[in-house]
């Protein structure tokens, strides 16, 4: 067993050029249920019964979102436009604070924590202890499991790493994204999700954070790359997983994230997924046309086209939560929205530009992919203010000075469906399912 030398952690710590502020978490008395089979509980990490619920008011939590979108879309885009074909592989950068988390045992005996999902990063990686600047008190304490060992240098998971640093002959980096940096030891032990348990599993254990983007427990990725939960759990899930996201009101662990397989929906209907190599960790799909009740929205073809090269396209993600679209399609999709409204007042909130009074009427929207139309009813794209009698379209186009070739479904929109990534037959597949 390769536990982190004492002298690791402190070239660990060292590796940052400045410490993050750290802050506890409330933990309001809410009972997460026993994970079952292959299943685990989802919860938004906003919800009442979240412990990294910020218990702000409703105009402060729309604006910390918000925030944490813009944060987000500015990593999508800066990802499809680099011209190394490299994957997104462990070690690249991951901003945003959790949207949706799981419960995870890591370690002999286990110890638990409450990670964030994430479809467009590889990564698994925990806070562990000794953590410096790390967000929140729940920390992996390796020396306790009798299963954790460091990564030596020169195996393939370290060569996965990027820009790896050899110390003692175990497998370290030092990674700077955004505004915050980490330093991390690549490390593996069993970790069990629901009730499979799965030995030797390769993750990052940060002992170095600074600024606000590392969720406080970790994350677990579940992208397409070699260090993913997917690639180390092939021949358990056989790349295949589902999820169903509950609102953000949902008040308790209503949602899942299905793993394998077995228990999957039969009646769904399926759209391709597109392969962009520069990129591959992605979630491409073709999304073809966008409808505001039964019109068809007149979107030029290129704001919507897929293109590898220049990563143009739509993708699926979990981790952002309000639907951004190029600036054309953004623009043709508001302005069908607002004509259907008719002489409705439109005000704006915030980042958001198309807002009323309500009680109003609101049409339908319908995301046209190949193959499969998902339409989404008010409670998907309409965001309710909880102090005043204010809705708004909870879309928006890329942020400003941002050059994005990329649109993203976001989690708002596919909350209460059932989205099921079939990896082997390269499609995803989408349902109607109230999880909330």
């Amino acid at each position: 067993m390769k536990h982190l030398p004492f002298s690791l952690i402190l070239l660990l710590q060292l590796l940052s050029l400045t410490q993050a502020h750290t802050h506890t978490d409330n933990h309001p008395k809410c009972t997460l249920p026993e994970d079952r089979g292959s299943t685990l509980q989802v919860i938004h990490a906003y919800s009442s019964c979240s412990p990294f619920n910020p218990k702000a008011s409703w105009e402060e939590t729309v604006a910390q979102m918000l925030a944490q979108d813009r944060a987000r879309v500015l990593y999508l885009s800066s990802l499809v436009a680099r011209k190394s074909v490299a994957p997104v592989a462990w070690g690249r950068r991951v901003i945003q604070s959790p949207s949706y988390i799981v419960r995870v045992k890591v370690g002999t005996p286990p110890q638990s924590f409450l990670m964030a999902l994430d479809t467009s990063n590889d990564a698994a990686w925990l806070p562990c202890n000794g953590c410096l600047g790390c967000p929140g008190s729940t920390l992996f304490a390796s020396e306790k499991s009798s299963s954790f060992e460091g990564v030596g240098c020169g195996t393939p998971q370290c060569n996965q790493v990027t820009n790896p640093i050899c110390f003692q002959n175990l497998c370290t980096y030092n990674q700077t994204y955004g505004s915050s940096t980490i330093a991390a030891a690549l490390s593996q032990d069993t970790i069990v999700l629901a009730q499979d348990p799965i030995p030797n599993f390769v993750f990052g254990c940060i002992q170095k954070a600074t600024g606000s983007s590392v969720p406080p427990q970790g994350l677990l990725g579940l992208g397409r790359g070699p260090l993913s939960l997917l690639a180390q759990s092939q021949s358990l899930y056989q790349s295949t997983f589902s999820y169903c996201l509950p609102s953000f009101s949902s008040t308790n662990f209503t949602g899942s994230l299905r793993l394998g397989p077995v228990a999957q929906p039969k009646r769904i209907h399926f759209t391709p997924l597109l392969k962009n190599p520069r990129r591959p960790s992605l979630y491409y799909v073709n999304l073809i046309g966008i409808k505001v009740g039964r019109k068809t929205v007149d979107i030029p073809p290129s704001a919507l086209a897929f293109d590898a090269t220049t990563g143009a396209g739509t993708i699926i993600d979990s981790g952002t939560v309000y639907t951004r679209l190029v600036q054309p399609a953004y623009t043709a999709v508001r302005d069908e929205f607002r004509r259907r409204m008719g002489s409705a007042n439109v005000t704006s909130l915030g980042g958001f530009d198309t807002c009323y009074t309500v009680p109003i009427t609101i049409p339908t929207i319908t995301f046209m992919f190949q193959d499969l139309n998902m339409t989404v009813t008010q409670d998907n794209f309409l965001l309710r203010s909880a102090s005043t009698p204010t809705a708004c379209l909870a879309m928006a186009a890329a942020p400003d000075n941002v050059n994005s070739v990329l649109n993203v479904i976001a989690n708002m929109q596919q909350q209460n469906h059932r989205v099921l990534f079939d990896i082997p037959n390269s499609r995803i597949g989408i349902s109607r399912e109230p999880c909330s």
